[in-house]
């Protein structure tokens, strides 16, 4: 049985009150705060939330409007509040927080202006006295309505955090056999996702609004993820967080389920109400709206094109109707799906042609790869390409936390068949024949310590 924590929570709405709940079912000591006396004295006193039907709130779970009551004494403190708030929320929860405290944010979102994501919002609060540089942040995103979340249906989210071992410790504590968590160090990639995931839920809203059927609906959650992509790849995150549980899984939920206030908020635009209008007639936060200024703020930051967020963007701001916005996205310039630069295109093409003629020529590198720039990525896709085959020989440094990372980053990319650590990357003779190689492709200040080792006998290439 893992460890009893104590768990404030900050924040009583859905979201809040489903996962209090699920965390005390889990074993775990639970207080909720909210800075609406009234809200918590309903909360207190009839165990219900109105907006979440069938959902009994345990007599354990304590309520408080006293932010030292919440925060003091706490394993974790979770910032449930919606994003417009999180700042505010920090700012008095500062005096109470130690250094050291981990946070968990399940609240999605950027800041407009500082462009701060919610994690680095709480942050860059509460160490304004200089005295919380070692909070531990964690950002908690996946496809979870809290709906659903409330009656112990199934559904993953990731932890996401810079160390793996406070992912792993939140990790430990929300899972159960209702909720899978997984793992994720891509802290940005995880967060931009949950925030302009809402933005592309009000275009698929839009589009069933104005009538639109499936087909319309699946095109707009694919681009759009695609442009979420882009943007995060600008922003130096990882492509693989948005295939995954809080990039494309959050994606298909919000913009297609009923629970989705971004959806329904959509939907309203579709029919012709205005922004401010359908917002009032969801009755909840809608974040994808909140999330539009910073948005757009990125795309020019970063050159990246955008032209979905910039549509739901401009019916929001009622610079076009949402007829105008679904006829300028289906009259672009043509465009590829895909656009590689030319070196993949070689790459691939000699792949293939490689793989057609049942050749296999099987090629090792060697180093730290402490930080996998486009230029280290490139490098490797190079060495690919004199093969069929790649292996990586890592060097082990003895900092068993770094090497894990490294490997793991090595191992995510396509051009990489296998991970092998060694202490000396100038003693590689065992690797070659363990491995069968028939190529080692060096760099130029490699080259001569490969031509160096006895017994390598195998070829080497300087690329």
């Amino acid at each position: 049985m893992n460890e009893v924590k104590s768990i404030g929570v900050l924040g009583a709405g859905t979201w809040g009150m489903a996962l209090a709940r699920l965390l005390y079912r889990n074993g775990h000591e639970v207080t909720v705060w909210s800075a609406l006396p009234q809200e918590i004295a309903n909360l207190r006193e009839n165990r219900v939330h109105p907006n979440l039907p069938g959902m009994d709130i345990p007599q354990q779970i304590a309520f408080t409007t006293e932010m030292e009551a919440v925060c003091r004494d706490k394993d974790i403190l979770l910032f449930a509040v919606p994003s417009v708030f999180v700042r505010a929320t920090a700012a008095k929860a500062a005096p109470f927080i130690p250094d050291g405290q981990v946070i968990v944010d399940v609240a999605k979102g950027i800041e407009p202006d500082t462009l701060l994501t919610m994690t680095e919002v709480i942050r860059d609060e509460v160490n304004r006295d200089g005295q919380h540089a070692n909070v531990k942040l964690v950002a908690l995103s996946g496809p979870t309505h809290a709906e659903e979340v409330a009656l112990d249906m199934p559904t993953s989210i990731v932890s996401a955090c810079t160390d793996m071992q406070v992912a792993e410790m939140v990790q430990d504590v929300f899972m159960n056999t209702c909720m899978r968590t997984y793992t994720n160090a891509d802290v940005l990639g995880v967060e931009l996702c949950g925030a302009l995931k809402n933005i592309v839920a009000l275009a698929a809203g839009i589009s069933t609004g104005l009538g639109f059927g499936d087909n319309a609906r699946a095109m707009l959650i694919t681009r759009g993820m695609a442009e979420i992509t882009r943007l995060g790849l600008a922003m130096g995150c990882q492509e693989q967080t948005f295939f995954g549980l809080a990039g494309i899984g959050d994606l298909i939920v919000t913009a297609t389920s009923v629970h989705s206030r971004n959806n329904r908020c959509g939907l309203l635009l579709g029919q012709g109400m205005k922004a401010e209008d359908a917002i009032g007639e969801v009755g909840m936060v809608v974040e994808g709206v909140n999330a539009l200024p910073a948005a757009m703020q990125l795309a020019q930051r970063h050159g990246v094109d955008m032209p979905i967020v910039s549509g739901v963007n401009a019916v929001v701001t009622g610079q076009m109707t949402p007829a105008q916005m679904g006829l300028a996205l289906m009259t672009r310039d043509k465009t590829s799906e895909v656009n590689q630069s030319e070196m993949n295109v070689r790459f691939e093409s000699a792949m293939a042609r490689r793989r057609m003629q049942c050749e296999t020529r099987r090629v090792l590198v060697c180093g730290t790869f402490p930080l996998l720039t486009h230029e280290e990525i490139g490098w490797l896709g190079n060495a690919k390409a004199q093969g069929t085959w790649l292996a990586v020989a890592l060097v082990d440094d003895g900092d068993e936390e770094k090497f894990a990372r490294r490997k793991e980053s090595l191992r995510a990319l396509r051009c990489v068949d296998r991970v092998v650590p060694v202490r000396d990357w100038a003693d590689l003779t065992d690797t070659v024949w363990n491995l069968r190689i028939d190529l080692v492709a060096a760099r130029p200040e490699q080259a001569a310590r490969f031509a160096d080792q006895p017994g390598l006998n195998v070829e080497v290439v300087t690329l």
